[in-house]
């Protein structure tokens, strides 16, 4: 027997493909990380390769009087915010109100000073991370609130405002040109740019572009507003913050209106997983269709973490999957998208863990699973 044989990914592979039971390999993935307390709850959507959507929940949104988490239940989605923003500023460049070349120097107001680096970032450089600015500057201030977050869990970006990131962006020197580097604060930039452009909020125009065009009406920046949000998941600590004690609460982040559209949005797994289809299936608009599509082409070439707009894109096995991780407060979002098999996997929990162990393997195997299906049917 093969060393390929013997992976239990590869043996998972060929139950799948034998029984067709997904609800069974998700439970194989997701329960033991409720049995060993890794995470409080967490849910599963699957988009499988005919078209269908299931989704699994597993744990509870909360110790004290929660109940299962489902398809429907609020999750706070941290960095998948980026993915719908970069959407957005796709939209717009297929409508031709932006181009992907343009640089801050002549996005931003002549009054705004910048350093001569800060002058040649490029729209396409905001979403693709490879501008050469960091996750977010590590000044002394910013040092400060993390070691406090670590041992009270409350946001050290609370002083990212408008004023702050602009004068950074004055005395910017790149470090890291070309080669893909994440950055929080370059989509509360490229945030910053869409206001400027069409002059309306991050949040009237996610809704404008994508939200609405796609019906996803349980996916906002303001969670209140949102249906469910009395049921939501609620964030616990999980590997960070490091001296709150896992499956503890731990604060909801709130972001100044730069920062918004990096990190604040809420989502549940039905709406993701429909996001996620609508980037294999038409949407009835061409210039979203064209948008969603071009975000996915990579920009930036290496095996893994290849960087397009928003999604980073691994090469596993023959097989390019994109996905985003979103990490905020208590609360870790995975997307994925396999474009060959035509399937997407959706996982949200509601700790914050660093690991996302379901989303790739899922996907993984539901591939495997095809092509075993296809060399049976050409027998």
């Amino acid at each position: 027997m093969s060393d390929k044989q013997l992976d239990p990914d590869f043996r998972a592979a060929q139950h799948l493909a034998a029984t067709g039971d997904i609800g069974a390999e998700v439970a194989a993935l997701a329960q033991p990380m409720i049995d060993s307390n890794e995470t409080t709850g967490l849910v599963v959507g699957v988009l499988t390769p005919d078209g269908k959507r299931q989704f699994f929940g597993f744990g509870t949104t909360h110790q004290d009087g929660g109940h299962q988490p489902d398809g429907q239940t609020l999750f706070a989605v941290g960095s998948l915010s980026k993915g719908f923003l970069a959407a957005t500023t796709s939209v717009l460049v297929q409508e031709g109100v932006l181009g992907w070349d343009e640089t801050l120097a002549t996005l931003l107001p002549a009054s705004v000073p910048l350093s001569e680096d800060a002058k040649r970032i490029t729209l396409r450089q905001l979403v693709t991370h490879t501008a050469g600015l960091p996750r977010q500057p590590m000044t002394e201030r910013t040092l400060l609130y993390f070691v406090e977050y670590l041992f009270t869990g409350k946001s050290f970006y609370r002083h990212f405002d408008r004023a702050y990131l602009l004068e950074y962006l004055s005395t910017f020197k790149k470090h890291h040109g070309g080669v893909p580097q994440y950055s929080n604060i370059g989509y509360g930039v490229l945030g910053y740019v869409l206001e400027l452009k069409t002059g309306k909020k991050v949040d009237a125009l996610v809704h404008e572009k994508v939200l609405d065009p796609l019906r996803l009406h349980r996916t906002g920046y303001v969670p209140e507003k949102l249906p469910g949000y009395g049921e939501r998941a609620l964030g616990h600590a999980g590997d960070q913050p490091k001296f709150i004690r896992r499956g503890e609460l731990v604060p909801d982040w709130q972001f100044t209106d730069i920062m918004s559209g990096s990190a604040a949005l809420y989502s549940n797994a039905s709406d993701l997983l429909a996001y996620a289809n609508a980037h294999l299936a038409s949407t009835g608009s061409g210039v979203l269709d064209a948008g969603l599509r071009d975000t996915l082409k990579v920009q930036f070439e290496r095996e893994r973490e290849a960087a397009a707009s928003a999604w980073f894109v691994d090469d596993i096995d023959g097989h390019r999957i994109a996905h985003q991780i979103g990490l905020v407060a208590g609360y870790t979002a995975y997307i994925g998208i396999d474009e060959q098999t035509r399937t997407a996997v959706v996982v949200l929990q509601n700790n914050f863990n660093w690991t996302d162990r379901i989303g790739h393997r899922l996907l993984l195997r539901m591939a495997q699973a095809k092509n075993f299906n296809s060399k049976h049917l050409q027998r």
